[in-house]
């Protein structure tokens, strides 16, 4: 590995098609690949709250284990729960719920995983049906500013193009990659 590696530049390293050739015929073959996926963080001078209020919503705040967000996540199926990492959190849960008088279901949820340094990885998930309106941006504003609250350096992960255009309007900078490979 660390051969293959030495012959990247550090820009290439996050690129699966280069890391890929580049450990073609090593000892140990590659079994998976996860990523490239952009790497944003947050202070607290460049978060740009998306309010509830404003969109005319209240996000619950329930504890990690809570049902309701485990219907949630049984309910996307389980790369959708997976990418999420809703499963991890350490924080609270913050959860919207569908607006109809019988439909009451978790349709958007976010918290964050406390990592080492401070540091608070923030997941997001939105119920496929409701993708599209917002609503990401409203429980990941209410997960970020926890974890502000909490003296933690908000981080975002994020491959798809709709979740770092989410980042980036709270506020998120994109300052890496990350690419990982399981061999």
């Amino acid at each position: 590995m660390r051969a293959a590696v030495r012959k990247l530049a550090y820009e290439q390293l996050a690129d699966p098609v280069r890391l890929g050739a580049a450990l073609r015929g090593t000892a140990a073959p590659v079994l998976d690949v996860l990523g490239p996926a952009a790497l944003s963080y947050l202070d607290r001078e460049a978060f740009v709250p998306a309010l509830a209020e404003d969109a005319g919503v209240r996000v619950e705040r329930v504890a990690r284990d809570d049902s309701a967000l485990t219907a949630l996540l049984a309910g996307v199926g389980e790369d959708d729960a997976g990418e999420s990492g809703l499963d991890e959190i350490t924080s609270p849960a913050f959860l919207l719920r569908g607006s109809g008088a019988t439909d009451r279901a978790v349709v958007a949820a976010a918290g964050y995983v406390t990592w080492p340094r401070s540091v608070g990885h923030v997941c997001v998930l939105v119920a496929p049906h409701r993708r599209g309106r917002r609503l990401a941006r409203i429980v990941a504003s209410a997960a970020v500013s926890h974890a502000l609250d909490a003296g933690l350096l908000p981080r975002w992960r994020a491959r798809p193009y709709p979740s770092r255009r989410v980042a980036a309007a709270l506020g998120f900078r994109e300052l890496g990659a990350q690419l990982s490979v399981r061999m």
